[in-house]
């Protein structure tokens, strides 16, 4: 479903990925773990387009990303490409990025309708689904600043389904919630998880990441340091590294 192969990324002098290489077959979960500044969400952005790489390739079901221009000034080539690429890898922030002047249905309905032209009535219809399905479809009407945190984050996880995407991407999707709240979104993404979703994610959350993965990756200063099946990863890591950065997150 989703291949990348000896992917570059810089800011300048600052090299952040320096040639990494993962593949997420479909129906599978990669999660992606390592200190902050590793590079493990720059190389979630990169994956749907949101940066731009230097070097290397990106592929969606096989289709490798057309670029123009090299190094610092490449860009993707086809912005029709991008468009479809983008929509078919749905991702879901830390932040939960919700409009504050719409409603939660509204939230979940804007961008199949305004970015796929899907028609309005089928739309809603999939939006409340998708609300009930994560456990908020008696929050359609309100507005997000009257949510928790976790009710919108698992709103943003029904916009992002919304969209009926064929890939779902997590970036650090528990980080800015409470402890309590946390366990609403890591119930929904297990389900998720459960149902044979294809997913990427990045998490600082290792209990989430051994319980959902097929794979775990390690990312440290822009490398892969260790991968693998994550009984393998937490249960015997053969990384000095990796087994410094699980004593530590254990600590925490």
């Amino acid at each position: 479903m989703i291949e990348i192969r000896d992917l570059h990324k810089a800011y300048g002098a600052l090299e952040v990925l320096k040639g990494v290489s993962i593949t997420a077959p479909r129906g599978h979960v990669i999660s992606l773990i390592g200190s902050s500044g590793s590079g493990k969400s720059t190389l979630l952005r990169c994956c749907n387009l949101l940066e731009d790489s230097q070097q290397g390739e990106v592929l969606f079901k096989g289709e490798p990303v057309r670029w123009r221009g090299s190094a610092q000034s490449r860009r993707p080539a086809d912005a029709k490409q991008v468009l479809r690429i983008r929509t078919n890898l749905s991702m879901v922030f830390q932040q939960f990025n919700l409009w504050a002047h719409m409603t939660i249905l509204e939230n979940v309905m804007e961008a199949p309708v305004t970015v796929l032209a899907r028609a309005r009535a089928d739309v809603e219809a999939a939006a409340r689904a998708y609300l009930d399905k994560v456990g908020i479809g008696d929050k359609c009407d309100v507005y997000p600043a009257q949510l928790s945190g976790g009710q919108q984050q698992r709103a943003a996880i029904a916009r992002a389904l919304c969209m009926e995407p064929e890939a779902l991407l997590f970036d650090e999707p528990t980080s800015a919630l409470d402890p309590e709240l946390e366990q609403e979104v890591i119930k929904v993404i297990k389900d998720l998880a459960a149902e044979g979703r294809t997913m990427m994610i990045v998490t600082h959350d290792m209990k989430l990441a051994a319980d959902v993965s097929d794979t775990a990756v390690f990312l440290h200063n822009g490398m892969i340091e260790e991968q693998g099946p994550p009984e393998t990863l937490f249960g015997a890591p053969k990384s000095e590294r990796l087994r410094g950065f699980l004593s530590a997150t254990r600590a925490a």
